[in-house]
This record gives C-alpha cells, structure tokens and sequence, in this order.
C-alpha cells in the first residue's frame, strides 16, 4: 500500500537513481560506467537524472558494466528511492 504524501516516481526516475547509487557504491565514475556501456558520459547523466528514456538494452548494458543484475536497477525498494528524494 502507498503511503499518503509519498511522490510517485516513475520507472526511468528509479533506473536513474538506483543506477547512481549503485555506481557510486561501487567507486565508478559516469565516464568510467559509460566507457564500460559503450555509451556517452551524457547520456549515462541523463539517464541517472530520469531524463532520458531508456531502452531495456541499454538498461542490461549498464546493468552489466555495474555488474549487478538487471532487476536490482529497477527494483523501487532496492535503495528506498521513495524515501530518499533528496540525491
């Protein structure tokens, strides 16, 4: 159940925010991760600030860089991103 007076975050705001919590837990830096993608630097910004729509392949793509699974990048409660707006 949703808790009253919680913002609804849409599905590319918790991509971007659990993948910038997970890189930065493991000490990457965008342009490292974007390297990593085969992506650019911007485009890795862009997806971490929920600005930029995201194909599922290069969701795995970063997925894969981070070596995390998939799932974990969209889980909402991986980070409690509902909670923690503020990063």
């Amino acid at each position: 159940m949703k808790k009253p007076n919680q913002p609804h975050l849409s599905a590319r705001e918790i991509f971007g925010k659990n993948l910038r919590r997970t890189r930065r837990l493991k000490e990457v830096t965008q342009e490292e991760l974007a390297l990593r993608a085969d992506l650019s630097r911007t485009y890795v910004s862009e997806v971490e600030r929920g600005a930029r729509n995201i194909s599922i392949d290069n969701m795995f793509r970063l997925a894969e860089a981070l070596g995390v699974p998939l799932r974990d990048l969209v889980d909402p409660t991986l980070f409690d991103v509902l909670n923690d707006l503020s990063e």
